[in-house]
């Protein structure tokens, strides 16, 4: 059995690469059930872990597990938030055959699957992203929607200016026109593309700030508890998600306008295999709003993994 560490994940994980074989596993479909959630007490932090379980498998070819942990505090300990591993196994017999880090692994596949759903629903001509958040997933947006479309300017705001700053030196050291936005406002009206990383509770995105056009890509809640945008987002944007599933039992984004009667599930334009399968087109107007909301699912992590082992050992193939 192989063990791919951090490093060898971002090794073997190149964005377009991962893009397609997200592209390709939502097109085709495989077996994933809904994640288990448990809480974590935590002595002597204020919020409590996230204990995460993930499987997904193709019939016949690879099954995979996820296992991780989401831990809020870590971020003032100067540790990764995600920690975790990922089993990847030969299905039809149940032969391990690597394990990965799950935390690049999750990192990876997230923000591929937000350049994936962009592809389909921003305009074919967005070069202005905004980010929103300052954590792992914000350093790799950037790189990520590049594969999709044509980035060339990057503004990052942040509650904390000084993770900012340091997300914006990253771009910048890649060669990107990337500056800090002090004003979220006035960056979300500047931007073609927004995408928000953070674990808010309350909406950081506000419609009213919204120009015809923009997409909005919602990342970083999983929770019912937590959002990202107002009401006034959702209820102007064409809504499309990863899986309804998981969206529909966790996205606070969704469920918070749905109890207040302001959504319904058939409010969902369509999700991504939908898109992946053409089955749905996407965008249908340059000045239509659109807006993907994530949750994470464990067909991403099982497309990744197999991306990356079959890249770390040429001769394993699909």
């Amino acid at each position: 059995m192989h063990i791919l560490d951090a490093a060898a994940v971002r090794n073997n994980l190149q964005w377009t690469d991962t893009v397609e074989a997200l592209r390709r596993m939502f097109a085709e479909g495989c077996e994933a059930p809904v994640r288990h959630h448990h809480p974590l007490a935590v002595p002597g932090e204020a919020e409590e872990a996230t204990l995460l379980l993930m499987p997904a498998w193709v019939p016949g070819r690879y099954l995979g597990l996820k296992m991780i942990g989401v831990y809020p505090g870590n971020a003032g300990k100067g540790l990764p938030t995600i920690q975790g591993s990922y089993l990847l196994m030969e299905a039809g017999t149940g032969t391990p055959l690597a394990v990965l880090d799950a935390g690049e692994l999750t990192a990876r596949r997230t923000v591929a699957a937000s350049a994936l759903a962009a592809d389909y629903l921003s305009r074919e001509d967005a070069s202005r992203l905004l980010i929103v958040g300052s954590g792992r997933l914000a350093a790799y947006l950037g790189f990520a929607h590049s594969c999709c479309r044509p980035i060339r300017e990057i503004r990052v705001w942040a509650r904390n200016p000084a993770k900012a700053r340091v997300i914006v030196a990253g771009y910048q050291e890649a060669g990107y026109a990337a500056s800090l936005a002090e004003n979220l406002a006035e960056a979300a009206a500047w931007a073609d593309i927004i995408s928000c990383v953070t674990p808010s509770t309350s909406p950081l995105i506000l419609g009213r700030w919204l120009r015809p056009g923009v997409h909005v890509d919602l990342i970083g809640g999983f929770k019912p508890t937590m959002r990202e945008a107002d009401d006034e987002v959702i209820g102007q944007a064409t809504v499309f998600v990863d899986t309804r599933e998981g969206v529909l039992a966790e996205a606070g984004d969704l469920l918070q306008p749905m109890a207040a009667g302001l959504f319904t599930p058939d409010d969902i334009a369509a999700e991504l295999s939908e898109l992946a399968a053409k089955r749905h087109p996407g965008r249908t107007s340059p000045d239509e709003v659109t807006l993907f909301k994530s949750v994470g699912a464990s067909l991403e992590d099982l497309a990744a993994a197999i991306c990356c082992y079959q890249n770390a050992l040429p001769a394993a193939g699909w």
